[in-house]
């Protein structure tokens, strides 16, 4: 009498291997991670911008309205800490914002780490956010480095 064998055949195991990676696939098309981490990188630029907007307009409140120097009028300026930027960062900071933020794809100059929000604002800086002041006194902060997410490009920029 011949020995009767149980498990799976190759066949059927290349079979069941082989639906597994089509529905893996299929997964990963509809996640897409790309689009998640450009779009988790577009809601910490708008996260970002109202920050330091809402710092400079508590700054504001308590100096009787006086607004942190280096803030530019009619033209947008990157707040940084080199040569033509807004260094409006020392003002700011403790006092209105821990860290000041910094935008998640931002090229660092070596004095800051990249990806790392700015702790100490004696060194040189880049944020890569824009900051202005428009002849009516609102402030406009703005980042254009927003990624395209889906085939749309949002306008991150807030104005009060």
């Amino acid at each position: 009498m011949p020995k009767k064998y149980s498990g799976f055949t190759l066949i059927e195991l290349l079979v069941v291997i082989g639906i597994l990676g089509i529905l893996l696939a299929i997964v990963l098309i509809a996640i897409n991670p790309a689009a998640q981490f450009a779009q988790a990188n577009n809601t910490a630029r708008t996260n970002d911008v109202n920050t330091i907007l809402n710092a400079v307009h508590q700054y504001a409140a308590d100096h009787k309205g006086v607004l942190p120097t280096g803030i530019p009028a009619t033209t947008a300026v990157e707040i940084k800490k080199v040569a033509g930027g807004a260094d409006i960062c020392g003002p700011l900071s403790p006092d209105y914002v821990s860290l000041f933020p910094v935008d998640p794809d931002t090229k660092y100059i070596p004095t800051v780490s990249n990806g790392v929000a700015v702790p100490d604002c004696t060194v040189d800086y880049i944020t890569g956010y824009f900051i202005v002041k428009d002849a009516g006194g609102r402030i406009t902060v703005s980042a254009p480095g927003a990624e395209t997410v889906r085939g749309v490009t949002p306008v991150i920029q807030v104005t009060r």
